[in-house]
């Protein structure tokens, strides 16, 4: 009986200090989401995508994720990807979005790096140069096969998170590593309850998004309670929490091949 009032105790305080950090991330007060409304929130780009035409000759692929809009971005986040080959001079970008029609996955509906209705992005994936073209071609093929392409419920899947946590999953090169508050990623249907981790490098047991646990080495050891996640990272040493996702090193996966293309 004590062990298991410590662990809700433990579990509360946890919950309590990751609140309490989201919140002092993203004070309400004054806060630019309120002002503006979800309307004329900025959507211009943050600076983070280089640029298309100037490395028209190399292959890119970045996912990022930024807060979520109104009162949810103090537990979650949504992310995209954004993909150009060599050759190209212009960024193509995929995410989930659940509104505006039935088909959710939606095709160069934001600029490729743009603030999320106000939300400054981070950055999750940044792979450049030799390899990056035919892992395009892998992602095109995993966006094909997303099987909730007409399918939208916000808690606990599938949403946007469920969407790049798909990709991760079809495409272990991306080295995906979603953050513990992408509220989503581990959504699965009861009879594919076993399987991949979203990395795509680990193993992760669900029941719908809702209870389960991840072991793997881009995840390191993650349990979710009621879509909440609670672990450690241990290949770049960091807390994995409700809320702010992470406390500790950065988690990007991160490469070039290209000399002379400056790494944000």
């Amino acid at each position: 009986m004590k062990s298991g009032k410590f662990f809700a105790l433990g579990l509360v305080a946890l919950l309590c200090l990751s609140f309490g950090i989201s919140l002092a991330n993203h004070p309400p007060l004054g806060s630019s989401f309120e002002r503006q409304g979800w309307r004329n929130a900025a959507r211009h780009s943050a600076g983070i995508a280089p640029d298309p035409v100037r490395h028209a000759g190399v292959a890119i692929v970045q996912v990022f994720a930024a807060p979520t809009y109104g009162w949810r971005r103090y537990f979650a986040v949504h992310p995209w990807i954004i993909f150009k080959r060599s050759g190209e001079s212009a960024y193509t970008r995929y995410e989930v979005i659940g509104w505006g029609g039935r088909n959710v996955v939606r095709r160069n509906h934001a600029i490729p790096d743009g603030l999320w209705f106000g939300a400054v992005p981070g950055l999750l994936v940044d792979h450049r140069g030799d390899g990056v073209d035919a892992m395009i071609d892998e992602i095109e093929a995993a966006i094909a096969r997303y099987p909730h392409a007409d399918q939208y419920r916000s808690y606990p899947g599938p949403n946007s998170n469920t969407f790049i946590a798909h990709i991760g999953r079809e495409v272990p090169a991306l080295g995906l590593d979603m953050p513990a508050n992408a509220i989503g990623k581990d959504y699965r249907p009861l009879s594919q309850a076993l399987g991949l981790s979203p990395s795509g490098a680990g193993l992760q047991f669900t029941l719908l998004g809702l209870l389960g646990a991840i072991v793997g080495p881009e995840e390191g050891l993650e349990f979710n309670i009621l879509g909440l996640n609670f672990g450690m990272d241990l290949n770049r040493p960091g807390l994995r929490l409700p809320s702010v996702g992470r406390l500790g090193m950065s988690d990007a996966s991160v490469s070039d091949t290209t000399p002379g293309l400056a790494m944000p």
